[in-house]
């Protein structure tokens, strides 16, 4: 029978989707060797006991507000994010190493210094996170899983949403953008259910994007193949 904890004390977790794509190019590993350590939010990952070690936010990026994007892609909204917002903290998770590359070039080249980096799955992040630390949540364009079989592996599930709510403030606001209908179909019905309350007003006000909004590149994928962008806005009780 197999254990629930890994060897390190971190519980076993299934993960779908890909660690890697194409070849990493020289530049690429020189952004992985050398600035992804400096830009950890922590010790997290497989190497860390949940039940020992908790992270400090106000420790993460020099005591500043915290916000969260989960998945961050190719980086576009994260850096876009930081440079309007100097004041606040942002942490991204994305266990898809290219994706992180991606990043890390953009960081080095914009020169901004209130970004931390989880290269893994958000849910070993969750684990380290103390409760209501996360004053912000993004949810941007989320691998959509289109086979019915595999809706369960979507994020907006309990199996995300319920510790994600327990990290967030009162008052936290939670933005989900997708272009798959069975993505907002599955979204509206499920994040209630976690707690969050909907603030978008439905149908119309899906099609509104927010005024710091910046467009990533899935959202110009989506838009040129004739898919209709969404955007969702969930808040935590106070």
């Amino acid at each position: 029978m197999q254990n629930d904890k890994h060897p390190s004390g971190a519980p076993w977790r299934n993960f779908y989707g890909r660690f890697r794509g194409k070849t990493i190019r020289a530049s690429q590993k020189d952004y992985l060797d050398n600035d992804l350590d400096a830009l950890s939010p922590g010790p997290v990952g497989w190497d860390v006991n949940p039940d020992r070690v908790k992270l400090d936010p106000d420790a993460i990026v020099g005591g500043k507000p915290l916000w969260l994007e989960i998945g961050f892609g190719g980086g576009e909204h994260m850096i876009a994010m930081a440079q309007r917002y100097p004041d606040i903290g942002l942490i991204g998770c994305e266990p898809f190493i290219n994706g992180v590359a991606m990043l890390l070039g953009k960081i080095r080249h914009a020169d901004v210094a209130n970004l931390a980096v989880h290269p893994g799955d958000v849910r070993d992040l969750f684990d380290v996170l103390p409760e209501a630390c996360i004053a912000k949540a993004f949810l941007n364009y989320p691998d959509p899983w289109p086979k019915t079989r595999h809706h369960r592996r979507r994020f907006v599930t309990a199996e995300h949403l319920v510790p994600l709510f327990r990290v967030l403030k009162p008052g936290a606001e939670f933005r989900v953008a997708t272009d798959i209908p069975d993505y907002v179909r599955q979204t509206l019905a499920e994040v209630p259910k976690a707690g969050f309350v909907l603030q978008t007003a439905l149908p119309d006000g899906m099609a509104v994007a927010w005024d710091d909004w910046i467009s990533t590149r899935y959202e110009i994928k989506a838009l040129r193949e004739g898919r209709r962008p969404h955007y969702m806005t969930f808040h935590k009780p106070a």
